[in-house]
């Protein structure tokens, strides 16, 4: 199942290169488990925009579940 997080404001351009983010697969792995999620990803470096919502909500509750197994 893959999932998509990709921000409405997609207006998002990369530090490193300086292009403009766009929707890509991302293989995102802990503990062993790997998922494969929609993220904003840099077409020039692949640099990988995890939103904040994403990382302190879903993100943490995922990483919760798994540790408690």
């Amino acid at each position: 199942m893959n999932l998509s997080f990709i921000p409405d404001d997609m207006d998002w351009t990369c530090s490193s290169c300086n292009k403009k983010m766009e929707p890509g697969p991302v293989e995102l792995q802990y503990l062993g488990n790997v998922f494969k999620v929609e993220l904003p990803v840099c077409p020039g470096c692949a640099a990988v925009l995890i939103p904040e919502d994403l990382a302190t909500g879903k993100m943490l509750e995922v990483e919760q579940l798994l540790e408690d197994k």
